[in-house]
């Protein structure tokens, strides 16, 4: 598995999916980056160069753990497109990987040819998403077997009363199969330090990043899952409203892995806005 050398000295890894031109993946979570597998595929059509966050799957820890904040994965980014040779990048990011590529592109804004953000986080962007969101998606799966458990764990959870995130699994997925069980096991977290400091004061200046990406003419792809009960259909539109001329799809039938419910939907969407 090949590394490099952050601008703090950490060694950080990659994968390699594909041929191609080079894609830039950034995970989020901060999860081994293994759970995004090839992206159903879009490997056929780009080289994925999918990072390993620092403190997860084969990078190391950081000597100095404030590192984990959100604001300076930034670095990690730009030292790997440094690494690759790029004098500009394509860049994916999924879930709360979404914000630090966020502000990557409000830091480097030439150096980013497309972005494309795959059911995105938004605390970069400054977006509290509400549990009236959330319940809406939620109700979209009331005919689920498995849904009265799931919605009862979801209304604790938003009310602050429980946090059986295990019971409200199924909502992550427009499939709640074997397949869908083993994914959402295999994305787990497990560097708790690295998930706890990732948002630690500091991370976000939502009024500043926001003020650059309305000066910015990048081309970004904002992809929604029309059952993400984490990053609903609602919010991710209302980050897209702040990238001038964003392009916002709502993937049918997907929730929080679209290229895991629908891969063929999910790289046709995905390989046309980043050919």
């Amino acid at each position: 598995m090949p590394t490099f050398t952050a601008p703090d000295g950490t060694r950080l890894a990659y994968r390699i999916h594909g041929d191609g031109d080079p894609l830039l993946c950034v995970p989020g979570g901060p999860a081994d980056s293994s759970y995004l597998g090839d992206l159903g595929g879009l490997s056929a059509h780009r080289r994925l160069i999918v990072l390993d966050l620092r403190g997860t799957g084969r990078s190391a820890v950081p000597a100095d753990t404030s590192s984990y904040r959100c604001d300076r994965l930034v670095e990690d980014i730009e030292a790997l497109r440094a690494h690759l040779g790029l004098a500009r990048t394509d860049l994916l990011a999924h879930s709360a990987g979404a914000n630090p590529a966020t502000q990557y592109l409000a830091r480097y804004p030439d150096r980013v040819r497309r972005l494309a953000l795959i059911t995105p986080g938004t605390r970069a962007v400054g977006l509290t998403i509400s549990a009236e969101a959330r319940r809406e998606v939620a109700r979209l799966r009331r005919d689920e077997p498995w849904y009265p458990a799931a919605f009862a764990a979801l209304e604790a959870i938003t009310e602050g009363t429980g946090s059986d995130w295990e019971a409200v699994s199924p909502f992550f997925h427009g499939r709640w199969d074997a397949a869908a069980r083993r994914h959402q096991a295999a994305s787990r977290p497990d560097n708790t330090e690295a998930v706890t400091l990732f948002a630690a004061e500091g991370a976000f200046d939502p009024q500043a990043t926001r003020a650059a990406l309305a000066g910015c003419r990048t081309a970004v792809l904002l992809l929604a899952g029309e059952f993400d009960v984490n990053s609903p259909p609602r919010s991710v539109a209302e980050s897209a409203a702040l990238f001038p001329g964003a392009t916002f799809v709502v993937q049918r039938g997907a929730g929080h892995y679209p290229w895991l419910d629908d891969a063929e939907r999910f790289v046709a969407s995905t390989a046309a806005f980043l050919a």
